[in-house]
């Protein structure tokens, strides 16, 4: 019979006497399994508590001692780690979703996970930019328990939210939601996201509220965004803000696969400069990815190919998503060309 290839560390054994042997697995399944603490077992062995100590690491060197971390059930380490290393991105956080989960249960999953990675990350003095017209964002807001202290200073629309009064109403309750909830001083951009003209966005932005919120873009130390497939989604195209279909056919043709914040990027996440970047109201894209932690909550199918295309892109260095999303982020070579459902 063929011996394997020896542990790490084990062949080692063979050097130590039976003795050194016999009290180094005694001094480990003293302390790791029975629980008995370092003194007692100095105690106990009549050896230094210092020895102790070296024996404990020793027996973890020679491979004694393993440490195995048990995955609960719901968690999917190994799918986040492989997306972070595969994209680069600082953290991966899979919602705990049904496979078969409509549209309204899948964003309201991943609300409840980015609710709780907010709640776990906001330490104080942050900066946070957020985007309007998002389900996700939406109900990360209502999932969120408020703070018993300030986690934030402001929190920034940094993009036009006006049109119809669901636009209006949903812009308010993302942005004040979510400065009520921090302890934040809410920013508001009080003007349509996408304007008629580029003359007219020239005019409006040099009006002093809108000048200055646009201005407190460029020190945000956080963003918190959706990321939109090249269709609009039904809440946009409600809103008052989505561009015309007459101009979808020009952005497929410039490569268009999705936006964040109204900039437009294609299959490899490069910034799409458009003749519709001249009418957003709202931060640029240059901007947008100055920001040290820009966080994308999106998951379905729908959004496969523009989820990829933000992380290739670095347009979010955080992601929250589904894990059928993941999953698909995670297989090598994922095509940027799948078929999705509008």
């Amino acid at each position: 019979m063929v011996d394997g290839p020896e542990e790490p560390g084990l062949s080692a054994l063979g050097s130590l006497a039976s003795d050194q042997i016999r009290l180094l697995t005694k001094v480990a399944r003293m302390y790791h399994e029975h629980g008995v603490r370092q003194p007692q077992i100095a105690q106990q062995l009549h050896i230094s508590q210092p020895r102790v100590s070296r024996l404990l690491k020793r027996a973890v060197d020679l491979g004694i001692v393993r440490t195995t971390v048990v995955i609960p059930r719901g968690v999917h380490a190994e799918v986040e780690e492989k997306i972070e290393q595969t994209f680069g991105l600082s953290e991966v956080v899979i919602a705990d979703s049904d496979e078969h989960a409509d549209e309204k249960q899948l964003q309201r999953a991943l609300g409840a996970a980015a609710a709780v990675y907010l709640e776990t990350t906001l330490l104080g003095g942050e900066r946070i930019g957020v985007s309007s017209w998002s389900s996700a964002l939406l109900a990360t807001v209502e999932s969120m328990n408020p703070k018993p202290h300030a986690v934030a200073d402001k929190v920034v629309q940094m993009l036009g939210g006006f049109g119809n009064v669901t636009a209006q109403s949903l812009a308010s309750r993302i942005t004040g939601g979510l400065a009520h909830l921090t302890g934040a001083t809410p920013v508001y951009l009080p003007a349509p996201g996408l304007l008629a003209s580029s003359d007219m966005r020239q005019m409006i932005v040099t009006e002093p509220n809108i000048e200055s919120v646009l201005k407190a873009c460029g020190d945000l130390t956080m963003a918190l965004v959706g990321i939109g497939s090249i269709n609009p989604s039904p809440l946009l195209r409600e809103s008052g803000n989505a561009f015309d279909e007459n101009e979808l056919p020009d952005l497929l043709a410039a490569g268009a696969v999705g936006d964040v914040c109204m900039r437009f990027f294609d299959e490899r996440g490069s910034h799409l400069p458009t003749p519709l970047d001249e009418r957003v109201l709202g931060i640029d894209a240059a901007t947008l990815l100055r920001i040290p932690r820009r966080i994308g909550v999106a998951g379905g199918a729908r959004k496969h190919t523009a989820i990829k295309a933000a992380l290739l892109g670095g347009w979010v260095n955080v992601l929250i998503t589904d894990l059928q999303t993941a999953q698909w982020l995670s297989r090598p070579h994922a095509p940027t060309d799948q078929t999705e459902t509008p």
